[in-house]
């Protein structure tokens, strides 16, 4: 039997009502006694790193559980990490960038209802998490809800209630469960025997969100300069700037970059990606501009990655590079 370590986070799966709203008070062995036939086909033990709603989840609890699959590697065969929805695909994507090459299975799961309800979705994830990592041919890190894997890097969640929360965002989902059957539409990544993963344990939390509205003026960028690494700019449709390469927005971008800081562009269209090059708004930007172009990849791959790369390096074209390396299919051009 394979050895699976459950690190335990919080969120609605672990929560109770008590009076002001539900919280996460359950615990990682309470958890796992509500869905007792994962010891039929694993051994399971159970760590609470934290028991926290994942709307208060931040880089430094990434870096914690990243310290614990670190600690922990060696002794187990995977890991299911049970999480919150509201941050989940955040943390799916900050992880693949912490733990890169993972031969080893690291599964995120969670529910949209409390384990101790009857009508809840958490039990089926939980089981169908557990399944996943303990198949020979799983490995990195992925995303397990209501029957979908999703790659870490192109989850997202799009419903607020639905047990469908999850999609893969431009990219197919690795794989089905139905019934404790799995169908993978994706060949596994081959590693050798023997493989270790690629630790990584700097983060830069200082990266500006920025989404456009019709009207906007450039005044944050001005304003929030001294207090931001990095800004991550959300235009519209496939990108641009308002009055494109000769625009006040440009000049701010200009400045922002002559500061040596990162700019990076990308759409606020939830699928298919940008692209700078097709309408002039767009083109005289990237033309005149060393702006990095986020292309298809996911809003939180963007934000997380940027975090990754900036904790490991501070130049420009460094950071460029770093940003245009694929990680896990983070991005494809």
């Amino acid at each position: 039997m394979k050895r699976i370590l459950m690190l335990a986070t919080g969120g609605t799966i672990a929560s109770r009502e008590g009076g002001h709203g539900l919280s996460p008070c359950i615990t990682s062995e309470e958890i796992l006694c509500h869905v007792p036939e994962i010891g039929s086909f694993c051994q399971v033990e159970a760590l609470q790193l934290m028991n926290l709603d994942s709307t208060n989840i931040c880089p430094a609890h990434w870096l914690e559980i990243r310290a614990a699959l670190e600690e922990h590697y060696d002794r187990y065969d995977g890991f299911v990490i049970t999480h919150g929805t509201d941050t989940m695909a955040y943390t799916a994507a900050a992880l693949s960038y912490l733990v890169q090459n993972s031969p080893k299975p690291i599964v995120i799961t969670g529910s949209q209802k409390s384990i101790s309800l009857n009508d809840t979705d958490a039990r089926m994830n939980l089981l169908n998490s557990f399944l996943y990592a303990t198949d020979d041919a799983s490995h990195d890190v992925s995303l397990v809800f209501d029957g979908k894997v999703i790659l870490g890097t192109r989850a997202r969640k799009e419903r607020t209630k639905s047990y469908n929360a999850f999609s893969s965002v431009d990219y197919p989902e690795i794989a089905v469960i139905r019934d404790g059957r799995m169908i993978r539409y994706l060949a596994a990544k081959s590693y050798p025997s023997g493989a270790k993963p690629l630790f990584f344990d700097n983060l830069e939390e200082r990266v500006l969100l920025l989404t456009l509205v019709p009207g906007m003026t450039p005044h944050a960028l001005y304003k929030l300069k001294d207090d931001y690494r990095a800004v991550i700019c959300q235009s519209f449709g496939v990108g641009g700037l308002p009055g494109g390469g000769d625009g006040d927005f440009a000049r701010a971008i200009g400045g922002w970059i002559d500061s040596g800081r990162a700019f990076v562009m990308m759409t606020q269209v939830p699928y298919e990606g940008s692209d700078m090059s097709v309408y002039q708004v767009g083109k005289q930007v990237k033309e005149r501009y060393p702006v990095i172009e986020a292309y298809n990849m996911t809003l939180e791959a963007v934000v997380t990655k940027l975090m990754w790369v900036l904790g490991q390096a501070r130049d420009l074209e460094e950071i460029r590079r770093l940003f245009y390396q694929p990680v896990q299919n983070d991005l494809i051009r």
